[in-house]
């Protein structure tokens, strides 16, 4: 059961994250935006 609410929340925040990126302009911000989300999720995953 645990993780079925891990995938779900896993795809409700990817579905939040590409919704952010639709309202965004400019790709330079979205890709620091990844870059320093990608980064803080690897150490929180690894702690």
């Amino acid at each position: 059961m645990g993780m079925k609410k891990t995938i779900g929340c896993i795809l409700f925040w990817i579905g939040i994250g590409m919704l952010i990126m639709l309202l965004l302009d400019n790709g330079f911000i979205g890709l620091i935006i990844i870059a320093t989300l990608l980064l803080v999720g690897y150490n929180l995953y690894h702690c």
